[in-house]
């Protein structure tokens, strides 16, 4: 489970749950950060049209929306409120388009760059799932265009059971993403880092598409990354072997320390999550591990790939070297 779960924890059972400058941009700048559109796929039923806040709401949509997001980067020049440690990314715009994700690609930075795509966990609105993925691309310094998948969560504490079936309904669409992306001439290869209960989403969407294409899909997929996943270990260790080459290329960041899932693995029946299992069990299903039990200072440890800065290091080396 997710921060909204661990964040309310206390109340149900864990007793808390370089700046621009005149000659030019930052030479470490996120791609985001120098253009601040984020592409859109989602399985979330539009708002106003998707064109107006809160633009997809929690029900499940008939069909996928594919838009563009423009975005607001924080100031960061010296006597900015970003400098203070006070300014932070804002959802200015979005605009829904008639097309494929793989259309899409390229019209930004001509082509051939790589992209990153974000999958959102439980307890999420369309717009922190936005938010997110533009703090992730801009935490890791990505270079490269960057997409969110949003799957219809309530953002409620107490709808885990719909927001884990919403998921899991939404897994078609977002291998249909994944191919439009990896049959792109505009792209080159995605990187896919998911949170929490999107790690299900995207593990079965995953497992489908390989089913689907076989290995030639494998050399357009880069780094994978789970981030504290929300998965049964049995039920992981099974896909993983169906999904032949791409599951060497994951990279789990887990914490036994995790008390969000280890909530969630309550509320499974005591079955340990993936996310708050021991590394040497994790590893043993030959995937990459990153331990964060120690990476963490407080109560719930449970969103380490956005707040703290070496596992931020962790996935933007799993992207560095995912090519080898």
């Amino acid at each position: 489970m997710l921060r909204g779960i661990a964040s309310s924890a206390g109340v149900l059972a864990l007793g808390g749950c370089a700046s621009l400058g005149a000659t030019g941009a930052r030479y470490d700048a996120s791609s985001l950060a120098l253009e601040p559109t984020l592409l859109v796929a989602t399985t979330r039923k539009p708002v106003n049209g998707g064109r107006a806040k809160p633009w997809f709401g929690p029900e499940r949509a008939t069909r996928m929306t594919v838009a563009r997001a423009k975005l607001v980067a924080p100031d960061d020049s010296r006597f900015s409120l970003a400098a203070a440690g006070l300014g932070d990314w804002r959802l200015d715009a979005v605009e829904p388009v008639a097309a494929e994700v793989g259309d899409l690609l390229g019209q930004t930075s001509g082509g051939g760059s790589d992209v990153l795509i974000y999958v959102h966990g439980f307890k999420q609105t369309f717009e922190t799932a936005a938010l997110d993925a533009a703090h992730l691309a801009d935490g890791i310094k990505f270079r490269g265009q960057t997409m969110v998948f949003s799957w219809p969560s309530k953002a409620g504490l107490f709808d885990y059971a719909y927001d884990r079936e919403s998921a899991m309904w939404s897994r078609d669409e977002f291998e249909r993403v994944l191919n439009s992306v990896a049959t792109s001439p505009a792209a080159g290869r995605m990187h896919i880092v998911a949170h929490s209960m999107g790690t299900m989403l995207t593990l079965e969407s995953l497992r489908q598409l390989y089913a689907r294409s076989g290995d030639g899909v494998a050399d357009r997929i880069g780094a994978v990354v789970f981030a504290s996943p929300d998965i049964d270990m049995d039920v992981f260790s099974s896909a993983v072997v169906r999904i032949g080459p791409v599951g060497r290329k994951i990279t789990v960041v887990a914490a036994t320390n995790d008390r969000a899932l280890a909530l969630s693995g309550r509320l499974a029946g005591g079955i340990t999550r993936v996310g708050a299992a021991e590394k040497a069990a994790i590893e043993r299903l030959g995937v990459r591990v990153i331990d964060a039990s120690d990476a963490g200072w407080g109560v719930i440890n449970h969103d380490l790939f956005l707040s703290n800065a070496e596992v931020r290091r962790v996935i933007r080396r799993s992207i560095d070297t995912s090519a080898a």
